[in-house]
């Protein structure tokens, strides 16, 4: 008797949300490809390797992809560098979802580490807003230079034209508190991001612009 065997076709996603950005400049150059319907996977560079720890953890936590790749005027400070991946992947996230129809827009989400806890809140308005509490006193968190998260996240904002409010609630590691508040924040943007089903390809404003 003769069989026949029949396989499955996998099918690339339907409009898959992918975008580019390149920023060179005087003190930074950088290259990202950011993949919004990703599998969390990552090859991230920027010559700060806590700081890679955290962009690696947002990517799996958010379900994205990401390529990055920044060198940077390390011999200076690390400002320039976090900075300025803040922005480029700011831009990358508001070109990828281009007039944001369809999307949930907002999301937010509560992240325990451990002893800790923090919460992140996003809104992807078209309006730069930023609040952030780490609550490390501390100057470096493995080599990054701590007060730099403020800055990372500020830019963020800029480049992404949203709201992002992140807090650690409590906590004793420093490592904990801010890698608490990068997962809360990727899964916070994977919210946001999502598709809504109940809306469609209404945009999520009754101003008629984001």
């Amino acid at each position: 008797m003769a069989t026949r065997k029949t396989t499955a076709k996998k099918t690339a996603p339907i409009n898959m949300r992918t975008a580019s950005v390149e920023r060179n400049t005087a003190e930074t150059q950088i290259a990202l490809t950011l993949t919004i319907e990703g599998g969390g996977h990552y090859k991230i560079s920027t010559d700060i390797r806590f700081f890679d720890h955290m962009l690696e953890l947002f990517t799996r936590h958010g379900a994205f992809d990401l390529e990055l790749k920044c060198t940077g005027d390390l011999d200076v400070d690390q400002h320039h560098t976090v900075e300025d991946v803040g922005i480029a992947l700011g831009e990358a996230f508001d070109k990828a979802l281009g007039d944001k129809r369809g999307i949930l827009r907002a999301g937010y989400f509560l992240m325990t580490m451990d002893e800790t806890l923090a919460i992140a809140a996003v809104d992807l308005s078209g309006r730069s807003a930023y609040v952030v509490d780490t609550k490390v006193r501390t100057r470096l968190v493995g080599d990054l230079q701590s007060e730099l998260i403020i800055d990372f996240f500020e830019a963020f904002s800029r480049g992404a034209r949203a709201n992002v409010h992140v807090k650690t609630m409590y906590g004793r590691s420093n490592h904990h508190k801010i890698e608490a508040i990068f997962k809360a924040f990727a899964r916070a943007m994977r919210v946001a991001c999502s598709r809504d089903k109940q809306l469609g390809d209404m945009l999520p404003s009754t101003k008629g612009l984001l």
